[in-house]
C-alpha cells in the first residue's frame, strides 16, 4: 500500500518559500515507481518505502517528490543541539565518559503516542538554523567533544546530512553514533557503517503487536537491522522504555530479553528505561519495581549487562562485572562517571569486558 500525505495538509505550499534555502537536497535512495510518465517516485530511506506521486510527501513529511525526483526538506536543519555525555543515548560500553555533540532536526517514521520529544519529531519541517556537516564538524571539535550524534528525533530522516558528517567527523577523529528506532532500510544502514556510523543505541518498543498497534510498524524490521549492524562492526546497545499498559508484562519483555539473547548475544547492554507521561499519554510513570523485576528477567535468562535507566542513582546504572561482581563503571549522573576498565578486562578477575574506546582518555592528545 503506497503511503503519502498531500503537502497542502501540512502547510506545504511553503516549501516555495524554501526553495533558496539549503535545507532542500535532493535525496540519496529513490526509485522511479511504477509508469515513469505519472512522476511517482519511490523513497527507500525507511522500510515505509513510501511511493510519492509529484508534489506529495512521504509519512515522514521530511521528503517530497520535486517534478518526479525525491528531495529532502531538512538537510542541516537542526532543532535541537547540545554537547553530551555519551551516557545519556544511552551507551554504556562506548568511549564512557566522553562527550558527543548531539543534534536532532524535525518529524519521525513513527506514530508513538507517548514520545518523550514529541515537539520536534511530531513536528513537520519547519526550518531550523542550518549547519553544513563542516560547519557541525567544527563545532563539535571547538567544544571539545570526542563524537558526534544524531538524534532527539529519527535520525535516519537526516540520512543524506548524517552521512557528510560522518564522513568528516571520522577524518577529524570523531566517533559517531545514532539514537534510533531502527527502521531504516538496508541500503541505508550500510551506507551509514561505510560513512563511519561506528555506535547506535536502537529502541526496541515492545513485541509485534504493540509496535503495530501504536508505532504503526513490523518490528521485525528492526530485529533484522539490528543483526545486521553487528556484522557491520558497529557498536550496538537496545533500549526498551517500559510504558505501563503498553509493553510492561514480564511477557513480552522476556521475549524481548530472549531475542537479544539468541540474536545479538549475551553480551549486548539492554537498557530498560523508566516512561513519564508525554505527549498523548497521560499513564502515570513506570513503576520502579517493574524495571527491577524486568531486569532480574533479563539477567535470569543470560544476559549479563542489563541497566535501568531515567531513575538516577539506581545502582542498575553502574557496569558490574558478570564473573565476579565487581563495581567497573560507576555512574553518579550522566556528567560523572568513572571507568575502571583496564585493557577492557575487569581488574579484578580479568575477565574481557564487551566494548569500544574503555580507554580513550589514555590515548586522547
Amino acid at each position: 500500500m503506497s503511503i503519502f500525505v498531500r503537502s497542502t495538509t501540512f502547510g506545504y505550499n511553503r516549501v516555495r518559500k524554501m526553495r533558496d534555502q539549503p535545507f532542500i537536497h535532493t535525496a540519496l535512495l529513490q526509485e522511479t515507481a511504477g509508469d515513469p510518465g505519472r512522476g511517482r517516485v519511490r523513497c527507500l530511506t525507511c522500510e515505509r518505502r513510501c511511493v510519492i506521486p509529484p508534489g506529495e510527501v512521504g509519512w515522514c513529511r521530511t521528503r517530497q517528490n520535486q517534478g518526479g525526483s525525491l528531495v529532502t526538506l531538512t538537510y542541516g536543519a537542526i532543532s535541537s543541539l547540545s554537547a553530551n555525555p555519551i551516557e545519556k543515548k544511552p551507551l554504556h560500553h562506548f568511549y564512557p565518559g566522553s562527550v558527543a555533540l548531539t543534534a536532532g532536526s524535525y518529524s519521525c517514521n513513527f506514530s508513538c503516542p507517548w514520545c518523550q520529544n514529541w515537539e520536534i519529531s511530531k513536528c513537520p519541517p519547519d526550518g531550523g538554523k542550518f549547519y553544513s556537516p563542516a560547519h557541525f564538524v567544527a563545532e563539535a571539535i571547538n567544544r571539545g567533544c570526542q563524537g558526534t550524534s544524531i538524534s532527539f528525533n529519527e535520525p535516519t530522516l537526516s540520512l543524506e546530512w548524517s552521512l557528510e558528517v560522518f564522513r568528516l567527523a571520522r577524518q577529524a577523529g570523531l566517533y559517531n553514533t545514532f539514537v534510533t528506532n531502527g527502521y531504516m532500510t538496508e541500503a541505508a544502514l550500510e551506507r551509514l557503517a561505510e560513512r563511519g556510523l561506528h555506535g547506535m543505541n536502537v529502541d526496541v518498543k515492545g513485541n509485534a503487536e504493540s509496535v503495530h498497534s501504536y508505532c504503526k510498524a513490523d518490528v521485525e524490521v528492526v530485529w533484522r537491522n539490528l543483526l545486521r549492524a553487528q556484522e557491520l562492526g558497529i557498536w550496538v546497545e537496545i533500549t526498551t522504555l517500559v510504558i505501563p499498559g503498553v509493553n510492561d508484562e514480564m511477557e513480552v519483555l522476556a521475549t524481548i530479553a530472549s531475542r537479544i539473547l539468541h540474536d545479538l548475544g549475551p553480551c549486548t547492554p539492554w537498557h530498560l528505561t523508566r516512561y513519564h507521561p508525554a505527549y498523548r499519554f497521560t499513564t502515570p510513570p513506570t513503576p520502579v519495581q517493574t524495571l527491577e523485576q524486568a531486569r532480574a528477567v533479563g539477567r535470569e535468562m543470560g544476559l549479563q549487562y542489563v541497566y535501568i535507566g531515567n531513575v538516577p542513582g539506581h545502582f542498575a546504572e553502574n557496569t558490574y562485572c558478570p564473573s565476579c561482581g565487581q563495581m567497573l563503571v560507576q555512574r553518579w549522573s550522566m556528567w560523572k562517571v568513572k571507568v575502571n576498565v583496564p585493557g577492557g578486562r575487569c581488574p579484578s578477575c580479568g575477565e574481557r569486558i564487551p566494548g569500544v574506546g574503555w580507554n580513550w582518555e589514555e590515548r586522547a592528545p
